[in-house]
């Protein structure tokens, strides 16, 4: 049975963004497991084909749209859905009407663009929605964070979109409360990738040796000098390598090459790096399964990214997270809230993370005992729910 599935996947100009893979990879590979047969909606339908071994179709065709443009966009498909209008012979949404048409199931994968800052992602999945329950096609939203900033009119269509689903998923609470402010229910879960290559009794993570620091950034400081947030990070890595052990950056945005030269966040990781006095590595941003395996076997990892907490607080690695803004915040302290562990810092407060991350780094072992109490549960209610989106799937 044929599932559509929507994330924020395919790569472009050669650069690969972990976490919106990790979720995707992780719907896929549960879906697939209960005997269902993943088809994705990609930025680059032949690269997500060959790296996921499914078929995929282009986008709707709102990326670089106007918030005027959108609209126009969106109302021409649902009129498209109605009989209305018609598509061009080369619209790139020919191929997703098709795929609709075989599909039993629309699944809104796990992402944070649900908000205003990012309008052309609530166009095109709020059409989407509408234009597979236009056919009949159930629709299941999961593992996600919406808004905070979500004004009107984008609150009322991801309201909408919700109320028309059959399952939602959320993963921390300020979203579930915001959900249920509009009078609706979600389900609320860790994030979708945060088991991706964790074995089944976690020990991926538990058992294997650990060893140094992991950092993983982002280039996004709400509007603060970046010569003072950079600095302030350099002294906090060269902190964590005299207290816990040598440092190596990750990018989680990074060039799928690992001879390219450096772009995204292993931009930002290099300028910090040559502030550090003390040395420190670099690991090439490679696969998400990669970067989950990286952060599990680390004693302590520091990030602005939000799924390195991820997948690192299910194997109990001590998280210190550094928030630019409540979008952030919300994500991070949901991510580390899940397992227990509390450490979110601002970015003002960086001169405060030094004490802050001797804290973490004595209470390891506590962050680790707690993390192995929660897995089964948590891990239990992952599993229970792509049970209940596939049944959804199969009704």
């Amino acid at each position: 049975m044929s599932v559509l599935i929507i994330g924020d996947v395919g790569v472009l100009d050669g650069m690969f963004h972990i976490g919106d893979e990790a979720m995707f990879e992780a719907a896929v590979g549960e879906l697939a497991q209960r005997g269902l047969s993943p088809v994705g909606v990609s930025s680059n339908p032949d690269e997500t084909a060959a790296r996921y071994g499914i078929p995929a179709v282009p986008r709707l065709g709102f990326a670089g749209l106007d918030r005027a443009e959108a609209s126009r966009r969106a109302d021409h498909l649902i009129a498209v859905a109605a009989g209305t209008a018609e598509l061009s012979p080369d619209d790139p949404a020919a191929e997703v009407f098709a795929a609709l048409d075989g599909a039993q199931m629309l699944v809104n994968a796990g992402g944070g663009n649900l908000a205003t800052r990012w309008h052309s992602h609530v166009f095109e999945r709020a059409t989407l929605a509408r234009l597979a329950r236009l056919r009949g096609v159930p629709v299941v939203v999961t593992g996600q964070t919406l808004g905070p900033d979500l004004d009107a009119p984008d609150d009322a269509v991801v309201a909408r979109m919700l109320r028309e689903a059959v399952l939602v998923g959320v993963r921390e609470p300020d979203t579930a409360a915001l959900v249920d402010s509009w009078g609706l229910s979600a389900t609320l879960n860790v994030d979708d990738a945060s088991f991706l290559g964790l074995g089944e009794a976690g020990e991926a993570g538990a058992s294997a040796p650990r060893g140094g620091v992991v950092v993983s950034l982002s280039g996004w400081f709400a509007g603060r000098p970046a010569d003072e947030v950079e600095q302030r990070v350099a002294d906090l890595a060269d902190a964590a390598a005299l207290a816990v052990g040598p440092v190596s950056f990750h990018a989680h945005f990074g060039a799928v090459d690992p001879a390219a030269p450096a772009r995204g966040d292993a931009r930002l990781h290099e300028r910090i790096r040559q502030r550090m006095s003390q040395p420190s590595a670099v690991v090439p941003t490679g696969t998400s399964r990669d970067a989950a395996a990286l952060v599990r076997r680390a004693e302590l990892l520091i990030t602005g990214r939000y799924h390195p907490a991820v997948f690192a607080t299910p194997a109990g690695t001590p998280v210190l997270a550094l928030s630019a803004d409540r979008y952030t915040r919300i994500k991070l302290g949901g991510a580390l809230g899940h397992w227990g562990q509390t450490g979110v810092l601002d970015l003002d407060e960086l001169p405060d993370a030094p004490r802050l991350l001797e804290t973490i780094a004595a209470n390891a072992d506590a962050i680790r005992d707690e993390a192995a109490a929660r897995l089964p549960r948590l891990r239990a209610a992952s599993g229970q729910w792509w049970d209940r989106v596939a049944a959804a799937g199969r009704s």
